[in-house]
């Protein structure tokens, strides 16, 4: 395990983002043993952190050479991005323009007569772009920011690359699946989102870490978590309900 995944762990921990609680649901209706707050990183420090972990993909990846533009997707991604820019600078010496898009197109001031969805201006002909996020679940939000950025290109006739997209937290796990009615079936797997999204369009999918990599380690290092209101390491019982959850929705990566 590289030792800036090592570090985003147990930021993780530290900070209460990772947390573990009976009753959580997720926003597709179901249950889950846990959840991954990145809104918890909301210091300069913490946030100076989470750039610093998509800093090192990049150049664990060796994708800094591929990329001009570092774009988040509002909200929680536009803060991702300028902190990976400013990590970028401060600890490997690379100066890279950072974008993120409005959630309405501006049409007054500098976008009078654009109605650009982006408010930096970065994009120009042959530009090379590397998105980040903070998790995929649905991958919705990746396909929207996509078509966005198709559309500005068309717009002001230039060609515009998308180098990957980078999440800070992989769920590791399928869809939900639901009934002719609508209702969510407990237990059934769905579909690999993540891998659905990159046949699709083509564009690379690169992680942080992968949630079982970081339970893992935490549970081996006996880091304390946030459990049920309190820090206390992972035990086994958790780390079983863990295995258990992923072993019935998980995606097998």
């Amino acid at each position: 395990m590289e030792e800036y995944r090592k570090r985003f762990a147990r930021n993780l921990a530290e900070t209460g983002a990772l947390f573990f609680n009976k009753g959580l649901i997720l926003k597709d209706g179901r249950p889950t043993p846990y959840f991954v707050n990145l809104g918890m990183f909301r210091t300069g420090r913490q946030s100076m952190a989470m750039g610093s972990y998509f800093a090192d993909m990049l150049v664990h990846k060796n994708l800094l050479q591929k990329t001009d533009i570092v774009l988040g997707p509002s909200y929680k991604g536009s803060a991702i991005a300028v902190a990976t820019a400013l990590s970028l600078y401060v600890n490997h010496g690379h100066d890279l323009l950072f974008d993120y898009d409005r959630k309405e197109a501006k049409t007054h001031g500098e976008g009078s007569g654009t109605a650009s969805l982006f408010v930096n201006k970065t994009f120009y002909e042959g530009c090379r772009v590397f998105i980040v996020d903070d998790v995929a679940t649905s991958m919705g939000t990746k396909y929207d920011l996509v078509e966005r950025i198709a559309a500005e290109g068309q717009a002001r006739g230039i060609k515009i690359h998308i180098v990957g997209i980078g999440i800070a937290i992989d769920r590791e796990q399928t869809t939900a699946v639901h009934d002719k009615a609508g209702e969510i079936i407990d237990g059934r797997k769905g579909e690999n989102a993540i891998q659905k999204f990159v046949g699709e369009t083509g564009i690379p999918v690169y992680r942080v870490a992968g949630i079982r990599q970081v339970v893992q380690y935490l549970h081996e290092e006996e880091i304390p978590v946030m459990i049920e209101g309190a820090f206390r390491p992972i035990d086994d019982d958790v780390k079983a309900q863990f295995d258990g959850y992923l072993d019935t929705y998980g995606s097998g990566s």
